[in-house]
């Protein structure tokens, strides 16, 4: 009788133990996507492969890894070298640049995205995925548990709580699939660092990772390129699972050495400098003739990131 207790017990630790735990816990357990968007319609998403697939999977998360595979064939492959513009000014901005690539905002007009597309322009589409906007037209969807302390210097955006992907998922995956429907290339998710912020929660940077491989693998389901935005202390570990980079006074604050594995692994670095940090004729002399030599694509840009840039590859 003990011995078929004892077996009795082993069975159930064995059911309880092995079976796959789909419970959404956000501090032991990986997130699933979500299958709905904000309207509560079914979103088209393919649920992730699993470990029988044959898929390489990130042993802490459980996500597929990306790499460059024949498979990833529909995914934009930024290489270094490529000139580019950063113009977030308005939802018609200029497009009178020649360059070969735009980054620009999710709500940018239909018929200005066509237009660039008609003359092989690649296109960013630009989705801040750690802070919430007051002006945006899904403002109201999140919910006010993610919504923390003021981003102080940027009016009517507060943090968001990167941890409650399950509560997020929704909202970014809606962003993302306006993204795709509205024929961008790749998306520029900014406000990865958050952890280093007075957020009004305690995230830390294993949270900013996580949040970022599911963003990386919710992008590539939708076809589309992901760039890692700043956070250079996580290059290491998103370097598999990001096509390119995106820099912020990398050179004025002495970092950009850190993103150059993006170009060693042939991905571009379109880095940003500042006119409230280098004259125009500062930027030529000290931060071209370094970008150029380790081929990033940098640009002189106004804080308020409108038409007006200063493109290194136009001083050669």
């Amino acid at each position: 009788m003990r011995k078929q207790i004892l077996l009795l017990i082993w069975l159930v630790f064995l059911t309880t133990n092995c079976l796959p735990n789909t419970a959404v816990d956000l501090d032991s357990t990986p997130v699933t996507p979500s299958t709905k968007i904000a309207n509560d319609t079914a979103l088209a998403t393919p649920s992730f492969p699993s470990a029988q697939d044959g898929t390489q999977l990130d042993p802490d998360l459980h996500l597929p890894l990306v790499s460059n595979t024949e498979a990833n064939s529909k995914i934009w492959q930024p290489q270094p070298g490529l000139s580019w513009q950063w113009d977030l000014s308005s939802e018609r901005p200029s497009i009178a640049s020649e360059a070969q690539v735009y980054d620009l905002d999710l709500y940018v007009a239909q018929e200005l995205l066509d237009a660039l597309k008609q003359r092989g322009v690649r296109l960013i589409c630009y989705i801040s995925v750690g802070s919430w906007e007051a002006w945006r037209p899904d403002a109201a969807q999140f919910p006010p548990e993610v919504l923390g302390k003021d981003y102080e210097g940027w009016q009517g955006e507060k943090w968001l709580d990167i941890r409650r992907i399950d509560k997020l998922a929704p909202i970014v995956q809606a962003r993302l699939d306006l993204c795709a429907a509205k024929g961008f290339d790749a998306v520029e998710p900014d406000n990865m660092e958050v952890s280093s912020n007075d957020s009004g929660f305690p995230l830390r940077v294993e949270d900013e990772r996580r949040y970022a491989l599911w963003l990386a693998e919710q992008a590539h389901q939708r076809h589309l390129a992901i760039g890692m935005k700043n956070a250079a202390y996580l290059v290491n570990d998103l370097l598999p699972h990001f096509e390119f980079m995106i820099t912020e006074d990398c050179f004025a604050r002495g970092w950009c050495e850190q993103a150059r594995p993006f170009i060693e692994s042939n991905k571009a670095v379109f880095a940003a400098e500042y006119t409230d940090q280098w004259t125009t004729a500062q930027f030529q002399s000290q931060v071209c003739p370094q970008a150029i030599a380790w081929s990033f694509s940098a640009i002189l840009k106004e804080r308020l990131l409108n038409s007006w840039k200063m493109d290194c590859q136009d001083t050669q």
